[in-house]
């Protein structure tokens, strides 16, 4: 069962992590984290976002 949608209003500032269960790498290849810097890129042009900043380890 899912959770259910949340609701993100605008004009605030949003924390948001990507992380993989049982510390397991989240991308496998270097190109695997360019096609996630891609689609990131594309959204938030898409839904009006900033991206202030974020850091991959």
């Amino acid at each position: 069962m899912s959770r259910p949608k949340r609701i993100a209003l605008g004009g605030y500032v949003y924390h948001v992590l990507n992380r993989a269960n049982g510390r397991l790498r989240i991308f496998r290849k270097d190109d695997d984290f360019l096609g996630f810097e891609q689609i990131m890129a594309e959204r938030a042009e898409r839904f009006c976002m900033r991206i202030c900043g974020y850091g991959h380890l």
